[in-house]
């Protein structure tokens, strides 16, 4: 449903509370899109099969204008606990030839990481329980994490004799640098919420109770701003990772004149001027 106040918007339709076959629930108030891996049974793994759902979600709350921040949180005691198992054992049983595997990773899990990029508004990552493998590449490819006492992060792909096929590294050495990345990807090994504190892989650490509350609260502080202001705040970050700077400084004076041209900069600056100039 969508956000009292605003505009129903293509979420009006998307709000759904899962199905047996579904991974994804979605609910949307105040501006906020709460996204939760419901597959509590299967500690929320996911693989190829759950890209179109997850993809259309993604796509269908970006082209929501009323929603203005995503949180992504995983239902029970794991964030995701990574990849299909049973999905990777019927792989093997199949034998099929690496160029359909290669297509299969293509047209399947790895659209979620290119469709979360592409998410024009914020997102935070409210990791629950263990991050494990995909599940850990998840997080890193939201905006924000903040982690529960309880929350493990591991690159678990290469105890399973695998690499991490959705492109998560190119998420994680940019979130804690080369040598942390490296560390993890080549040992597999799980690191604690802590861990993930002082190596910046996470912003905060709560208790468990607090996690969604805290997480929701971020996302409150972040709706209130202006949308078109944030989506275009986020594109200029996004961009700013990788370009030059006079790429960064054209961009920027592009975007500004969008911004400043908007009825939203305008009421911003009327509302300041009406309580006296006193920010």
């Amino acid at each position: 449903m969508s956000a009292p106040g605003h505009p129903k918007g293509e979420l009006g339709s998307a709000h759904r509370e899962g199905s047996p076959a579904s991974l994804l629930r979605l609910q949307v108030a105040d501006g906020v899109a709460l996204l939760t891996l419901d597959r509590p049974d299967s500690r929320n793994a996911f693989g190829h099969a759950d890209a179109d759902e997850f993809v259309a979600t993604i796509e269908a709350i970006g082209r929501d204008q009323a929603v203005r921040a995503l949180v992504l949180t995983g239902a029970g005691s794991a964030f995701s606990a990574g990849g299909d198992i049973q999905a990777m054992a019927q792989t093997l049983a199949e034998r099929p030839p690496a160029t359909a595997t290669r297509l299969a990773y293509r047209e399947g899990i790895q659209r979620i990481p290119a469709a979360l990029h592409a998410l024009e508004i914020p997102t935070i990552a409210a990791v629950n329980g263990a991050a494990m493998g995909v599940g850990c590449d998840l997080a890193c490819m939201c905006d924000i994490r903040l982690a529960s006492t309880r929350a493990r992060f591991a690159q678990s792909f290469v105890k399973m004799g695998l690499i991490s096929g959705d492109g998560g590294v190119w998420f994680l050495q940019r979130a804690i640098g080369w040598q942390r990345a490296a560390e993890m990807v080549f040992t597999g090994e799980p690191i604690s919420a802590a861990q993930a504190l002082a190596w910046g892989l996470v912003s905060e650490v709560v208790e468990p109770d607090d996690l969604l509350p805290r997480a929701q609260l971020l996302a409150a502080r972040i709706a209130v701003n202006p949308g078109t202001t944030l989506r275009l705040s986020k594109r200029l970050m996004r961009e700013a990772q990788t370009a030059p700077l006079e790429t960064v400084l054209q961009l920027s004076a592009a975007l500004q004149s969008l911004a400043q041209a908007g009825p939203e900069h305008a009421a911003a600056v009327q509302a300041f001027l009406a309580k006296g100039g006193s920010r």
